[in-house]
């Protein structure tokens, strides 16, 4: 290992010259950090600043580079060193732009910034360069799934961009449900009537593309290895099974139709004039197969009067039926009453709405159907009769205050119901105790995984693929395996065929990433990745079994097996060792250690207490960034260290920062409940099950239970955050100091 050269800069742009003593914070990290070398400079950042470091790193044998200047999430790209360790000192928005500039204030945000040079010098000492893992690579061909619209979308744009893909398709023929469809709503002007569906050109294009290997009649048997290098067995209608050597996983499979048969009240499976909108594409087919007529099923006469129900099974807050809107139900139902003014305008057709969903140019579609004559009626439909060859459709009609409302001798009743995803899940399933809203496995599956937490990627309640909804669309807790389309959540085509085309580049980005050994999202490019040191490893399994990406397994003596490239570097297996023996090269229990107890800690008579924050980088630390980017003061007790994840927090931390005499610790991670943004899944839901264990540590040192404050927070919280600490700071004063102070 080449000796060790540790270097701090320190800038005095952006206002931090006029109020920060820039040579004073030299000589601290000369001093106090134990820095060779320590230099200022007018505007780090610009040419002549990035110069003098590049120079210093050349020429002066510097490999470790301390900066203090703004936060580490800014100037990210002229502050790259990728050959040197780096830590970053956040001297602006962390300390002078959260701080009044007034002569009283002038002290404390002096301490404040010479604490950040002293955490940023025992910060990098404690880290290494990572060098990446060049061997998690391999394959860079994109497999995709599923040969509906979506899935031919991603092959196509996949092949555009030059990359290999295969494609598997269940059935015999490419199209999914659009290639049962008569027409599509329309996607270009004038927006007036339905439009060619277009899956014949996609499936010519598919067929054309010397890029794209097909297999129809075909399955996933079983998918091993993780991205770059996973290794896909596919079995085909004949019994043969092929190996395919995969870099990145789409799977796009679709959507089934709410089954109507549990809808009886709505004549749901009691009459063969009774149909979905799937029902009703097969109908309008046949029809323009012959003489164009729509004819009733059950004795093929021509259809003269037809009512659409809509929300039939959906938004229902019973729990009964799906919950959700699947938004292109509206839309369709206009088009599917054009098939029938189309053909025929003396047919009686009429849509029967609780609300009427048609955003952007449905609004266009929606009038040309009322100039044709369609008849929209606002109400709630309580019951369909089906007597003989026709309907009874009865409702409360809420535009004329009319709650015994009915239509008539309706020839066909076509029900809207919802899109229930093909995940391979069972959505009618009881819920996995282990895990809130999750639901069972069926057994057969559609990605066959060899994955500890199970062959299929992990879904929400209504059996759509997980992801993070805000950030990081496409993802799923499984790195390197992406999904689009309607199995990720309810839409229409052009969502389905925007949805394919991210999910292709984020496809890409996995595979190239695991290439080069780097890391996938929300820590795209990071080369670091978990090391453990075996002869203190105690074989718990901690580490396994709360990893979120089922990037840990346990080779054939117990101990964990690192599976890289699945890997996102959350920390979370750092977090839930107990002995400590995981880290990463930038990232470890010493590193943040390291930080806390580099801080000055006043003497309990200074008045002067010393409160410590963890804040999880992808949102509480960004929130308290743009806080200083208003403007926004907050307490100059405050000492902030961002960590990568709420789950990535050793609870050594906190007892070690208590020992040094901080009087407060607060505890930084993302909101929990229906609107869970943790974006490592659910590492602050781990971090706060292990925190829960800490009052017995407080008791242990005699501490008062408000010295340890575990926050939810969310990005958008700017103003919140500072109000949140200023109480804080001020209950801490009640409190009084730490009795650990001078130890």
């Amino acid at each position: 290992m080449a000796d060790i050269k540790v270097a701090a800069y320190i800038c005095k742009g952006c206002g931090l010259g006029e109020r920060l003593d820039a040579d004073a914070l030299v000589k601290v990290a000369q001093k106090d950090g134990k820095v060779p070398m320590a230099k200022s400079h007018d505007f780090l950042c610009n040419a002549d600043g990035v110069a003098m470091i590049k120079n210093d790193i050349a020429n002066e044998g510097v490999t470790h580079v301390m900066i203090g200047a703004c936060s580490r999430r800014a100037k990210t790209e002229a502050f790259h060193f990728p050959e040197n360790a780096v830590a970053r000192a956040n001297l602006r928005e962390g300390v002078v732009w959260i701080r009044p500039d007034t002569d009283e204030a002038r002290e404390t945000t002096q301490e404040m910034a010479e604490d950040y040079i002293r955490m940023g010098c025992a910060e990098v000492k404690a880290m290494t360069a990572p060098e990446g893992n060049p061997n998690t690579g391999g394959s860079k061909t994109l497999l995709v799934v599923g040969g509906g619209i979506t899935g031919m979308t991603t092959a196509i744009e996949a092949s555009k961009t030059g990359y290999s893909v295969v494609l598997v398709e269940k059935s015999g023929v490419l199209g999914g449900w659009a290639g049962k469809l008569y027409k599509r709503v329309p996607v270009h002007e004038p927006y007036k009537s339905p439009a060619d569906t277009g899956v014949a050109d996609l499936a010519s294009q598919i067929l054309a593309d010397g890029n794209i290997k097909l297999y129809l009649n075909a399955t996933i048997a079983k998918t091993d290895g993780s991205p770059g290098k996973f290794v896909v067995s596919i079995a085909t209608e004949s019994g043969a099974t092929h190996t395919e050597d995969i870099g990145a996983i789409v799977q796009a499979t679709g959507f089934t139709p709410y089954d109507m048969n549990k809808l009886p009240e709505l004549g749901g499976g009691k009459s063969a004039n009774v149909v979905d909108q799937a029902g009703l594409e097969a109908l309008a087919i046949d029809a323009a197969s012959k003489d164009g007529v729509i004819r009733r099923p059950s004795d093929g006469q021509p259809v003269k009067s037809v009512v659409f129900v809509q929300c039939a099974g959906q938004r229902d807050p019973t729990g009964k039926h799906l919950s959700f809107c699947s938004g292109h139900c509206c839309n369709t139902s206009i088009k599917q009453a054009m098939y029938f003014k189309d053909a025929n305008p003396d047919v009686d057709t009429t849509i029967i709405y609780s609300d009427l969903r048609t955003p952007g140019n449905g609004e266009d579609f929606y009038r040309s159907a009322q100039e044709k004559g369609v008849i929209f009626t606002k109400g709630n439909v309580a019951e369909v009769v089906p007597t003989g060859n026709t309907s009874t459709v009865k409702f409360n009609d809420l535009i004329l205050g009319d709650a015994d409302a009915s239509i008539v001798d309706a020839d066909l009743v076509v029900l809207a119901t919802g899109q229930v995803p093909n995940s391979g899940v069972n959505i009618e399933a009881p819920a996995v105790a282990a895990e809130a809203g999750a639901v069972e496995v069926k057994p057969i599956s559609i990605l066959n995984l060899n994955y500890r937490q199970g062959p299929d990627v992990p879904h929400l309640k209504q059996g759509f693929t997980d992801s993070h909804f805000i950030c990081f669309p496409y993802e799923t807790r499984r790195t390197g395996i992406y999904t689009a389309g309607p199995v990720r959540r309810p839409m229409d085509i052009p969502q389905a065929r925007e949805d394919a085309t991210g999910a292709a580049l984020k496809a890409i980005q996995a595979l190239e990433n695991a290439e080069l050994g780097r890391a996938a999202h929300p820590r795209s490019g990071d080369l670091s990745f978990p090391k453990v040191r075996l002869e203190g490893c105690t074989q718990c399994k901690r580490c396994t079994v709360e990893c979120p990406f089922g990037a840990i397994d346990e080779d054939v003596k117990g101990f964990p097996l690192f599976n890289e490239s699945r890997c996102r570097r959350c920390g979370t297996c750092m977090g839930a060792c107990p002995v400590r023996v995981i880290s990463f090269e930038n990232y470890s229990v010493n590193t943040v250690g390291a930080q806390i107890k580099a801080v000055d800690i006043p003497d309990e008579f200074s008045e002067k207490p010393r409160i410590l924050i963890l804040a999880c980088e992808n949102d509480a630390y960004p929130a308290l960034d743009m806080a200083g980017m208003n403007r926004i003061e907050y307490s100059a007790y405050v000492r902030t260290i961002p960590v990568r994840c709420l789950g990535s927090v050793n609870t050594i931390w906190i007892t070690d920062a208590l020992n040094a005499g901080y009087d407060g610790v607060m505890m930084m991670g993302c909101k929990s409940g229906d609107e869970y943004q943790c974006h490592f899944v659910k590492g602050s839901e781990l971090g706060r099950v292990r925190l829960s264990k800490i009052d017995d540590t407080l008791k242990t040192l005699n501490l008062e239970s408000e010295r340890v404050r575990d926050l939810e927070v969310a990005i958008t919280d700017i103003q919140r955050l500072p109000e949140m600490i200023n109480k804080y700071a001020a209950e801490l004063v009640a409190v009084g100091p730490s009795p650990f102070k001078g130890f």
